[in-house]
């Protein structure tokens, strides 16, 4: 709730913490000035917004390869957001040169993220980690992702439902990777997925590390 003026001139101005995105705003008045006549002005200000989007079909995928000498080995940040009717489908995949892996994957209408480090002898408690977040998301609205790894630390975000987890053995295999994929796996059952489904729908501000890959696609 936000009080208003209690004069005819005097401007009353609100600036809100977090940022909404929205079609419509819809606004409820709970009280008018008892000493005044009523009446309601209200203003609404946005800020820039960039949108960079690309869609895939369920048989395409988005592949950014980088180079190991800018590679980050301290925290990676992934984010993007997508909307889609298809309630199965790869949106992310990323392996390390021992089978190592991480993959994000939409099930159901539910998005999992599945961490895989491969190698039992060095993690035998923790080699293979599933975190499954949202429902619904095939609704054909959009929803947002952030995944972000550091050491043992791992923050995953759909819409803004984060669950923290910490692995036992460190995520350095990250460190070794050539390529990051989006909307499917490049070589069909070269990894332990569950459906190997491509993506269907679409992608909006992929971004990783503060790059973003959409841009750099357009821009070959």
């Amino acid at each position: 709730a936000f009080p208003g003026n209690t004069n005819a001139d005097s401007v009353v101005y609100y600036k809100l913490q977090h940022t909404i995105k929205a079609r419509f705003l819809r606004f409820v008045p709970l009280g008018w000035n008892p000493n005044g006549r009523i009446g309601m002005r209200i203003e609404v200000y946005g800020c820039t917004y960039r949108s960079e989007v690309v869609g895939f079909d369920g048989k395409s995928c988005l592949i950014y390869t980088f180079n190991q000498k800018f590679m980050s080995t301290l925290k990676d940040v992934i984010s993007l957001e997508f909307k889609t009717m298809q309630s199965d489908g790869i949106l992310l995949h990323r392996e390390g040169q021992n089978g190592d892996h991480i993959t994000l994957e939409l099930i159901k209408g539910k998005l999992t993220l599945l961490i895989n480090l491969g190698d039992t002898k060095i993690h035998p408690s923790n080699a293979q980690v599933n975190i499954t977040l949202g429902s619904l998301l095939d609704d054909q609205h959009w929803h947002s992702v952030l995944i972000e790894y550091f050491n043992n630390q791992v923050n995953f975000t759909v819409d803004k439902h984060t669950h923290y987890f910490h692995a036992k053995g460190e995520l350095n295999y990250l460190d070794r990777d050539y390529e990051l994929s989006f909307g499917g796996i490049p070589v069909p059952g070269k990894s332990g997925t569950l459906s190997h489904r491509n993506f269907h729908g679409c992608f909006e501000n992929i971004y990783y590390n503060g790059m973003n890959i959409i841009d750099l696609a357009r821009r070959h």
